[in-house]
């Protein structure tokens, strides 16, 4: 990977919708050249897909909460019972196994609190294995789909490339 590289993601997860010859301006390569990275960082797996971002607003999800799980025990089939079946629970934006004072971080989206309330008392509560929860709602995102950090990934290539810069318009 190169600093080309680095800048073709960089512009990507800020516009995924980038025209690829308004992409290839922006780095300075041909619109040929970018195509043909943007081809090969897929099939090489780092670039996974493209989608929208959703106005939770909009959409009747206004109310995040964050919700800390512990299960009554710590075996592969208790996380693979619970893994199964938090991901066909709707509210749950993302789900994570961690590693401390509990077991799993979800992350949740609902109208309000009494919505929320429902999905705790009526759903995530009833998983198996569920032994404790702690909830902790969202009042503001300060920082929230920024992308991956990409400046410090290490140039695989052996040649030694100055960063593209935009296009200088000539006077």
């Amino acid at each position: 990977m190169d600093i080309y590289d680095r800048r073709i993601l960089e512009i990507l997860q800020q516009d995924g919708r980038v025209a690829v010859t308004a992409l290839a301006d922006r780095i300075g390569l041909s619109p040929n050249a970018t195509t043909e990275r943007m081809r090969r960082l897929q099939r090489e797996g780092v670039i996974t897909g493209f989608r929208a971002v959703l106005s939770p607003q909009a959409l009747d999800r206004g109310l995040t909460a964050f919700v800390e799980v512990r299960l009554d025990r710590t075996s592969s089939d208790v996380f693979e019972a619970f893994a199964s079946l938090v991901r066909q629970l709707e509210g749950v934006e993302e789900c994570h196994m961690v590693a401390g004072g509990f077991d799993y971080l979800l992350k949740t989206r609902h109208r309000d609190m009494a919505a929320y309330r429902a999905f705790l008392s009526d759903r995530l509560v009833d998983l198996p294995g569920v032994r404790e929860t702690r909830t902790y709602a969202v009042i503001e995102a300060v920082v929230e789909g920024r992308g991956l950090p990409l400046g410090t990934l290490a140039d695989r290539s052996n040649a030694k490339q100055k960063a593209p810069s935009a296009p200088r318009s000539v006077k």
